[in-house]
């Protein structure tokens, strides 16, 4: 039995997404776990995890970002920015940006193609999935295996992501680890 080609990324799939509290709780956050473990194990070594950081001085428009969400920036919010399970020896890049699509993850990845899971769909799913399409990548993103701010808006965003084909590939757990 073999893996899944390419990497899988896994992005910010992180404790400020899962916690009731925060402002930016993905709901469905609980029901993709199962899923984001399926395909992290059918992927082996090859997986990278990302993790969104709050920069510790905000600059330009992010300085107001961050004045609206001051949430962030409290000693009692440094926790949630851990990742939701042990990546245990998989790569983790940190990043201050939405995109995960940084050199780092480039470099980890090449050619591709890339898989991608993780939270939220709306926001850093889609702020990496299309920089790594424009790069010449091609991106599989697993629907059932993200999570959005709601329903609406991952059903929506994956509509608009379902725009790029051949670039993007918008697939399923099961399609995915059905290659394994």
């Amino acid at each position: 039995m073999g893996s899944p080609s390419g990497w899988l990324v896994v992005v910010d799939y992180q404790e400020v997404f899962r916690d009731t509290g925060s402002p930016w709780t993905t709901p469905r956050f609980d029901e993709v776990r199962p899923r984001i473990r399926s395909l992290v194990e059918a992927f082996g070594e090859r997986v990278v995890f990302t993790r969104f950081v709050v920069p510790d001085e905000p600059t330009g428009a992010w300085a107001d970002y961050y004045a609206k969400y001051d949430y962030f920036r409290q000693a009692h919010a440094l926790p949630l920015f851990q990742l939701s399970e042990d990546p245990r020896d998989h790569p983790v890049v940190d990043a201050p940006t939405f995109g995960k699509w940084v050199p780092e993850v480039a470099e980890l990845v090449g050619a591709g193609p890339v898989t991608v899971a993780g939270v939220a769909t709306d926001c850093c799913v889609l702020s990496t999935v299309l920089p790594a399409a424009d790069a010449g990548v091609l991106v599989r993103v697993v629907s059932d295996a993200c999570a959005g701010a709601s329903d609406e808006a991952h059903d929506d965003t994956m509509r608009i992501l379902g725009c790029y084909a051949p670039l993007v590939e918008v697939t399923t757990t099961a399609e995915v680890l059905a290659e394994a």
